[in-house]
């Protein structure tokens, strides 16, 4: 056993060294030698799940994606025994580095993300390297769940409303308030006795966070000093200040791989076939249905077949760059890029809505925030694996929510617009180093603004931007499956999102001023973007400036397939998740969400998967009679009459 031990503790070091860099971290192997000694049974191969080296030829389930949708359908799905799932991941397994919450920002760019950037805009981002932003997406068993935040937040119920209020049947807040809950095991006792809100015993572990620095607390008093209540950010209402809630689980990292697929790993009707890139749903050109997917898998394009459907997990960014691939979007952009249109939806690709924020940092006198060169240490790498609390617990920095409304909000109607994610570190706390890689900032906006800062005690503010007007568009770069798509963010382009974020940012500096904070020597960073020199600081123009340098997305790609009546032409599902226009085919991901939600996304996209695997099911074990005569059923929603051709398959 000690041998094994010891063969396990070096892989483990060798994978971190790898991800990561020895140099970054001069802790990191001992850190990784002490987890995987006190954890060793997280560790053991066969607690993990097991890549599938020769599929089946056909499945009755194939899922698109890991992530957090597909995690969650792959589990649910297989819960009936005589199906048979197929889940497909581009990725590999999690590491023992994206386990520990403080290091979330070392695994950007790195070989578990997909490393998208956008087209450069002038609009946003322009303290980024070459005006483009970074978007951060999961390429690893658990998708992004493995490299967020792992922020619970459920959204507003006014969110949810208006998804049924635009003929979404069944999405309203009351019919999916019980999809939240099936997943939780909140861990919080005070928390978990509200029951109408919160539960227990799912497979998704909710907890706060083991360990804050003094700047948590006295957060929530300047909250309470500008007049918020202090409340569950989760329950009847939004409007105030909380503690933030993590899907975290003995003080590590709770993805929806660890909480939903590694449980059922024993399950012999799951299959799941990582570094499985797939490139194209197979769908018959006359029948219109869905039937298996093309892949790549070591270098060969392989197929395989679906008896029943093929799901889309694959995220905002994946789904609708797959669905235009397979020949469904808009009829024009896939004939421009040589690809056969088997149905023109133009919604696919359209309406993407993301989280956008300012980041307002704060200088404090008192050695109680997050600095690099203080935080990691064997002093705190042991606390971390055998107490597990201390300081690498902290999810960089993040202890503190605050939803508040602008002047651009109804106050009386608890549907904030603007959420504080306060923190106990900065951009500067780590001497410009991986932050600055992470975000993509340029040497010259860091130099100005966070040099002379570097490894103080300081506190930051991301103002984030709820319900954003402004809508980007993703596109396909060429027919090639390989290529990645062409991201157009559009942030800023609406004038209620600049007056909105520039309102929240304003707030932001208040927040920064009130007593609560300014015990700690509380003052604001006033060195000026380079671009922001000539206006004066504190007016509106300023902070109009201010907004488009260090635009930070918070990576909530969402909206570009999304669900909707018939009645709307831009729909790309209906309220059931079932493509339009293609039977045999659901996509089931953030892509869905007609509009983004109010705060972060990660919790309502595990809903999204739990409701539509039990729409899956509802649908599939009716009477075989209903089954057989809606199988091959194809709904179509409102726009074009549509001619099929013997020698192609293009819509008049």
């Amino acid at each position: 056993m000690a041998v094994i031990a010891l063969s396990t503790i070096g892989t483990a070091i060798k994978a971190g060294v790898a991800l990561i860099g020895v140099g970054k971290i001069a802790v990191l192997p001992f850190l990784i030698a002490a987890v995987t000694y006190f954890h060793y049974d997280q560790f053991d191969p066969e607690n993990r799940n097991v890549d599938r080296k020769i599929l089946d030829a056909s499945y009755d389930f194939i899922i698109i994606g890991a992530g957090s949708a597909g995690s969650v359908l792959a589990n649910r799905l297989t819960e009936i025994s005589g199906w048979k799932v197929l889940l497909m991941e581009a990725g590999g397994q999690e590491t023992d580095i994206s386990d520990v919450p403080i290091l979330s920002l070392y695994l950007h760019k790195s070989k578990l993300d997909w490393g998208y950037k956008t087209e450069a805009q002038d609009t946003a981002c322009q303290a980024m390297i070459e005006n483009r932003c970074s978007w951060t997406r999961g390429k690893v068993l658990g998708g992004s769940s493995v490299l967020n935040t792992m922020l619970y937040v459920r959204g507003n119920r006014r969110d949810f409303d208006r998804w049924s209020a635009h003929g979404n049947y069944g999405w309203s807040y009351e019919e999916i308030l019980p999809y939240f809950k099936k997943s939780q095991d909140q861990r919080n006792p005070y928390l978990a006795r509200n029951k109408r809100h919160h539960s227990v015993g799912g497979y998704l572990t909710v907890q706060d966070n083991p360990y804050n620095t003094p700047l948590g607390v006295a957060f929530l008093e300047a909250g309470q000093e500008m007049g918020y209540d202090i409340r569950d950010i989760n329950g009847d209402k939004q409007t105030g200040f909380a503690l933030y809630q993590f899907t975290m689980r003995r003080a590590s990292r709770c993805s929806t791989a660890k909480a939903f697929l590694r449980p059922i790993r024993l399950r012999r009707n799951l299959h799941i076939s990582m570094y499985s890139h797939v490139t194209k749903i197979l769908i018959d050109p006359d029948t219109r249905r869905a039937y298996g997917v093309e892949y790549i898998k070591n270098g060969q394009k392989q197929t395989v077949l679906a008896k029943k459907e093929v799901i889309v997990s694959g995220g905002a960014i994946n789904s609708p760059q797959l669905l235009m691939l397979s020949g469904i979007g808009p009829a024009k952009h896939l004939q421009d890029k040589g690809i056969r249109v088997i149905h023109d939806s133009p919604g696919v690709g359209q309406n993407l809505q993301d989280h956008i924020a300012s980041v307002v940092t704060f200088l404090i006198d008192h050695p109680i925030s997050l600095v690099i060169n203080r935080l990691v240490n064997l002093n705190t790498a042991a606390r971390y694996a055998i107490k597990e609390d201390g300081p690498l617990t902290s999810s960089i920095g993040l202890e503190t929510v605050g939803f508040i409304p602008t002047k651009y909000a109804n106050k009386s109607d608890d549907w904030p617009d603007m959420e504080f994610m306060l923190t106990s570190t900065t951009t500067a706390a780590d001497g410009g180093t991986q932050v600055k890689k992470a975000h993509g900032l340029t040497d010259e906006f860091y130099k100005a603004v966070y040099e002379e800062i570097n490894y103080k005690d300081t506190f930051g503010i991301f103002a984030m931007m709820l319900r954003p007007k402004s809508r980007g568009e993703i596109k396909l770069r060429s027919k090639n499956p390989l290529d990645y798509p062409l991201l157009y963010h559009n942030y800023l382009t609406h004038p209620h999102d600049v007056n909105v974020l520039r309102e929240g940012t304003k707030a932001a500096v208040a927040f920064g001023q009130t007593e609560a904070l300014k015990r700690f020597g509380s003052r604001f960073l006033t060195n000026p973007p380079p671009k922001c020199k000539h206006l004066p600081i504190y007016t509106d123009e300023y902070w109009e400036c201010y907004i488009r340098q260090y635009t930070l997305s918070i990576y909530h790609y969402s909206c570009t397939a999304k669900m909707g009546p018939p009645s709307d032409p831009y729909a790309v599902v209906d309220p059931e998740l079932k493509v339009y226009g293609v039977s045999g085919l659901r996509v089931i991901d953030a892509s869905i969400m007609p509009f983004i939600t109010n705060g972060n996304i990660n919790a309502p996209v595990i809903m999204i998967g739990e409701k539509g695997a039990d729409m899956i099911k509802s649908y599939w074990l009716q009477p075989t009679t209903k089954r057989r005569k809606r199988d091959f059923d194809v709904v179509y929603n409102a726009k074009l009459n549509y001619v099929y051709h013997n020698d192609s398959s293009s819509v008049t």
